[in-house]
């Protein structure tokens, strides 16, 4: 019997499933998202992609080695506000940190129109009311000394209080206890014995870091998402076994691997933005087969669109997140995400009468008006179905028929409100949701001072191929990657199954120079330790364990940090002026040449450990020949299509994705359809299959 690798990720739209068999041969099924119960659509995405292997949903599980998934069920409830009553425990006199935030900033600045308008920049509902919160009798000090004892009556009478007070999960989180955490564990322990069901996360398990209000919030969210987390993710893993499935249930995490079941329910964060950064993990493994080092990975899906980067072969990551206003710490791949996606809903801003797209979604029920589903407000894809983008007889390979008529008399009425064409109206729509696009891509490389024009841009989800092509030019960058034809709209899925087993411990522990190299080392030490032991319990040989060791540093008196890449685990004192070189050097990178202080003493903040294990990949080979001859039948016929860029309708030749060859080059404008995206060359641009079946666009830069 066939074996698979399975990737599974879960869209606000659709769920996707893709199977790897021994050969490296890719075989993909979508499913509607079924928010009332994912594990719904998790089931019905893999009966789909049995079916198209030959084998029922029981055989299929039983010949799966590795099932990878994305959930979304942690990032839904903080979406919707549905996470659990959580009850905060911390240092008496600390009580109102989450609240107080970062002092004046009411949040942090990420969108300048966040702060020019004041009501817009209050801050957000408080994760926990300080009803919910207690202050206990205890103190460590900087130095990870005691200096008060835990009261441990006060414990009781605060978990008894909060219990009383409906908690449905507690929070813990001390001063400096990711020095001495045994307070911590104490607390953990106390409540246990009083609600054994009880969901408890500390932070010096969760986030070992210093800054105590983004400690605070990491425990207050890792709590908020645990029980349902752990309810969505247990219900699953039975069902999966009562089906047949029997190896363990691995979940993507942000950092760009997977994890366990159990790690995914001791830190349900760590799935938070698993999806995207799943993209960025298909989006490396492709970009070594291509040999392609700078990659901006996009991922535009009915709800969202995503972008990740990745420099000189690795993904740009980052260790503060950002969700609802609230910073907290966790390793995550740097993916920024903005409202924009075939679902963004159109409107008119009517104090200052301009057109609007998102980001507000229809989400998946109801959806586009196109799709019948009960939809009343224009989308953008309705917008592309108006335009001739979309196929409205022949959509998704002929499954689904989509209503134009529908669509065109509702973007009419935006239209005659703002005396414009329903042709002028529905390609403002376009470019106005490919501008913004194409502004998160310039804002996601630039303020890192990467150059996009210096990327090859991929484009996946299913609306990605439709729309990258301008919003690629619109940033300056020359090529844009289709990854694997039709597998792109399951992109996330397929980088799910291909990613590795991945840990990342660190721990923060302040040290000036000149270094005491024998102390870094017992801390890489202890990290990669810890490192060992999680994959040892994942059942990973020691042969097949990798580890890659940093270090945050930063000038003495500052609080800008990089993050510096060692070769190893162990130094040694003649590596010192190469760590401080490797610093000086990343630093100019981020903040300009010349921006470092020759001489100035520095700091290591975060020593930080990546312990992995390499899965089984995809074999994507080359074609062994190429042709530039068209094949008969390739072409299926044209469509008119409206064309920004001419300003008119115009007959647009169609062409079928699956009859086309390696080393086909089309000239714009035309359209490449599979059955679960289109892929749209705008006038002046060309498109080609090479050698690897990815369809690459030129998108008409020259310079």
């Amino acid at each position: 019997m066939a074996s698979f690798l399975c990737g599974l990720d879960i869209g606000g739209t659709f769920t996707d499933c893709v199977l790897i068999d021994e050969h490296g041969q890719l075989t993909i099924s979508k499913a509607p998202s079924t928010p009332g119960n994912f594990a719904e659509g998790v089931l019905e995405a893999l009966k789909r992609a049995g079916e198209r292997v030959g084998l029922a949903l029981p055989q299929l599980l039983d010949s799966i080695t590795m099932l990878n998934h994305g959930t979304t069920a942690g990032t839904n409830a903080i979406i919707q506000r549905k996470g659990a009553r959580v009850g905060l425990i911390t240092t008496r006199g600390h009580n109102d940190v989450i609240h107080i935030m970062r002092g004046s900033r009411g949040l942090s600045g990420q969108d300048i129109k966040l702060i020019v308008h004041i009501p817009e920049s209050s801050k957000p509902d408080p994760i926990i009311p300080k009803r919910l919160i207690r202050g206990v009798s205890e103190r460590v000090d900087c130095f990870g000394k005691v200096v008060v004892t835990l009261n441990e009556e006060e414990v009781r009478a605060a978990i008894q209080s909060l219990l009383d007070e409906g908690a449905e999960a507690l929070a813990v989180c001390f001063l400096w206890s990711f020095l001495a955490p045994a307070h911590e564990r104490r607390v953990k322990e106390i409540a246990a014995e009083m609600a054994p069901g009880l969901y408890v996360t500390c932070s010096h398990e969760l986030a070992p870091k210093w800054g105590e209000y983004e400690r605070t919030t990491a425990v207050a969210l890792n709590a908020y998402i645990g029980p349902l987390t752990v309810g969505y993710l247990t219900d699953l893993d039975r069902r999966l076994k009562d089906l047949g499935y029997q190896p363990p249930l691995q979940i993507t995490q942000c950092a760009g691997g997977t994890i366990s079941v159990r790690k995914a329910s001791d830190a349900p964060l760590l799935t938070l933005d698993s999806g995207p950064v799943s993209g960025v993990t298909g989006s490396l493994y492709l970009g070594q087969v291509m040999n392609e080092k700078n990659i901006i990975t996009t991922d535009m899906g009915g709800t969202s669109f995503d972008v990740g980067v990745i420099h000189d072969s690795k993904a740009v990551v980052s260790y503060k997140s950002l969700v609802h206003q609230y910073e907290y710490f966790l390793p995550k791949v740097d993916v920024q995400t903005m409202g924009t996606g075939g679902g963004s809903k159109v409107w008119i801003d009517k104090t200052t009468g301009t057109l609007r797209v998102g980001p507000q979604s229809a989400g998946a029920v109801p959806g586009p008006i196109c799709y019948s589903r009960g939809g009343t407000v224009p989308t953008t894809t309705d917008a592309d179905v108006v335009l001739g983008y979309l196929d409205a007889d022949n959509f998704a390979g002929g499954t689904m028929q989509l209503d134009r008529a529908g669509a065109a008399a509702a973007l009419q009425v935006l239209a005659d409100e703002l005396g414009m064409s329903l042709y002028e109206l529905a390609s403002g729509v376009a470019q106005i949701a490919e501008f913004q696009m194409a502004d998160l891509v310039r804002k996601a490389t630039i303020q890192k001072g990467l150059d996009p024009r210096d990327f090859v841009l991929f484009a996946f989800g299913g609306a990605g191929p439709v729309h990258m092509a301008v919003t690629a030019r619109e940033a300056g960058i020359k090529r844009v990657v289709v990854p694997q034809g039709d597998t792109a709209s399951t992109w996330c899925a397929f980088g799910a199954a291909s990613a590795d087993t991945l840990h990342v411990n660190e721990q923060v522990s302040i040290m000036s120079s000149p270094f005491e190299v024998a102390r870094i080392n017992t801390l890489l030490g202890e990290l990669a330790a810890k490192g060992r032991a999680q994959l040892e319990e994942d059942g990973i040989a020691p042969a097949q364990q990798r580890f890659l060791f940093s270090i945050d540093m930063r000038h003495r008196g500052q609080i800008n940090e990089v993050e510096v890449e060692l070769d190893g685990g162990t130094l040694k004192e003649s590596d010192l002026d190469g760590l401080r070189a490797r610093f000086v050097r990343r630093y100019e990178q981020l903040y300009g040449r010349g921006a470092s202080l020759p001489g100035a003493r520095l700091e290591c903040v975060t020593f930080r450990v990546r312990a992995s294990a390499e899965s089984r990949k995809p074999r994507i080979k080359e074609a062994a020949t190429t042709t530039r001859e068209i094949p008969a039948g390739a072409q299926t016929g044209t469509r008119d299509i409206y064309w920004a860029e001419w300003k008119r309708l115009a007959p647009t030749p169609i062409y079928d994705g699956y009859r086309l060859q390696p080393g086909n080059t089309l000239e714009g404008p035309c359209v490449i359809e599979t059955t679960t995206t289109s892929i749209v060359v705008h006038p002046g641009q060309t498109v080609s299959m090479d050698a690897l079946k990815n369809f690459v666009i030129e998108t008409g830069l020259t310079a």
